[in-house]
Order: structure tokens, then sequence, then C-alpha cells
């Protein structure tokens, strides 16, 4: 026995976090999936196996529908202006400037925020902040609260998410291009390289694996987005900033129906799954 686990004692510790992922995770993803075929209210346990019909109705359900609209918006404004904004942003703070330190801490400052009391303050300066700036300066579209339009709203949500989200792509990104061998880059100085031909053809190259990583983060924030939609607007005007994740949790425990909202949280991590993949081969690809 002695001799049995002197051999074997490293798979304990193996063992501890595959059963633990196995209880939290893959159990309740199997039966989330499984209940999204029922009619489940989550109240008894009670239901009735409805096959495909949560599905269907998924294809005539208005708010449905408005969720994929603002979600896939979210995830796109997401992923480009982080990556764009994160490279803009890393570029100037790899520069030789003065208070470089301060600089990177002060960007990198939203990134050790709680998304919720970051969307809580926000809510206070839109509501009443620039109302109160508009009426000042005499700007109309200031004048009334941005969340009160549909439009307005989406700008907001995305300006709030945004404002949190390129504070680690900045660093991601800063971490890329100081790994450049100084030399290549003192060497395409010599060549008579210009900054835009040394971002294009150096710079960017070195980047690609920050920008895979970097999208990888912007997806999942944009399609799992719950916490700072919910303070901010709380999907709202007129469900114009539902997004997927707090339409889930709006049919589950608002109306007590746990096996839809299964079914769009399995929708949803379709999505997620295919995405990614189709991301990590064109990365690969250009890698190579």
């Amino acid at each position: 026995m002695k001799s049995f686990i002197n051999k074997y004692w490293g798979w304990v510790f193996l063992a501890v976090p595959l059963i633990l992922q196995a209880v939290f995770f893959y159990f309740p993803m199997f039966q989330g999936a499984f209940y999204s075929f029922t009619n489940w209210t989550g109240l008894t346990y009670n239901f009735d196996f409805v096959g495909v019909n949560n599905y269907k109705i998924l294809m005539t359900d208005t708010k449905f529908m408005k969720a994929i609209g603002f979600t896939l918006i979210l995830t796109v404004a997401m992923i480009v202006g982080e990556i764009m904004l994160g490279i803009l942003i890393a570029r100037a703070l790899n520069s030789k400037i003065k208070g470089r330190t301060f600089f990177r801490a002060w960007f990198f400052f939203p990134a050790v925020l709680s998304g919720l009391t970051i969307s809580l303050i926000f809510k206070q300066v839109f509501n009443y902040g620039l109302p109160a700036i508009g009426n000042a300066l005499n700007i109309p579209f200031l004048q009334e609260s941005l969340l009160g339009t549909g439009t307005g709203a989406i700008l907001s949500a995305i300006f709030v998410m945004l404002w949190q989200g390129v504070a680690m792509p900045i660093i991601l990104f800063l971490a890329g291009l100081q790994s450049i061998p100084s030399e290549i880059v003192e060497a395409a100085a010599i060549d008579g390289a210009n900054n835009r031909q040394t971002f294009w053809q150096i710079e960017l190259p070195y980047l690609i694996p920050s920008i895979s990583m970097v999208f990888i983060m912007a997806l999942k924030g944009g399609l799992t987005a719950f916490d700072q939609i919910f303070a901010l607007t709380g999907g709202g005007p007129d469900n114009a900033t539902t997004s997927l994740g707090l339409l889930v949790y709006n049919y589950a425990f608002k109306s007590n129906q746990y096996g839809y909202a299964n079914a769009i949280a399995l929708i949803l991590f379709i999505i997620i799954g295919v995405v990614s993949i189709l991301q990590i081969k064109l990365s690969n690809k250009y890698q190579v």
C-alpha cells in the first residue's frame, strides 16, 4: 500500500481539481442542456419533456432577436475597440515620454475596479452629470439622459464597458511591444523604415499572440455581458440594451422559465465555441 501511494500520490493532486470541475462545471452544463428540452419552471421538481419546442419559440421571440442584435453590436465594438485602442495607447506608453510609469498605472486602474461599481457611477453621470452640463452649456442632445433613448443607451453601454475593458489589453500589448528585440527596430530605422512601416512589418507580427488573446477576452466579455448592463440600464429602454446574458436572467428568475432560459444559454455557449475555434485556427494560420 505504501509503495502504491508513493508511486501514484501525484494523481491525487490531479484528481481533486478534475472532480471539482466535473461536479461544479460539467455536470451543471449537461444538466442545463437537458433542461433546455423541458418546460421546467425551476419552482418544482415537475417538468415535461418538450423536445425542441423551446428552440422553435426562440425563432419568433422578439426579445431574443433584440438581444442577439445588441449582443453582436456590443461584442464587435468590444473587439474592435479593445484591439485598436489597446494598441494605440500601448504604443504611446511604450514611447519615451515623461511620466510613463504614472500613465501606465493610470490606464490600468479601471481593471482593478468592480464592473458593477463602475456602472453605478456612470449611471449617475449619464442621468444627472451630463444633463447638468448640457443645460449649462446649452447642448441639446446632452440635456436629457443618454440612457433614456435606445441609441444613447447602447452607446453609453459600449463606452462604459470599453473604458474598463481596454485596461488589460493595454498591458498585454505593452508587454508584446517590449518583447521586440531592440536590434530589429534599430536595424529598420537605419534602413529608413518610417513609423508606419515599423508598425506593420515589425510590431504587428509580434503582437499577433496578444491580439489573439485580447480577441478571446473581448469576445467573452461582449457575449457574456451581464453585471455592467444590469446595473447601467437594466436592459432598457424597451429592451434595447438587453444582452443574451441578461435575457437568460430575466427568463429564469423573473419569468420562471428555466427550461427556456437554458435553451438561450445553450445557444450562447455554441456561438462562443464556434467563434473561438474559428479565431484560434485563424490566429494559428497567421502565426505560422
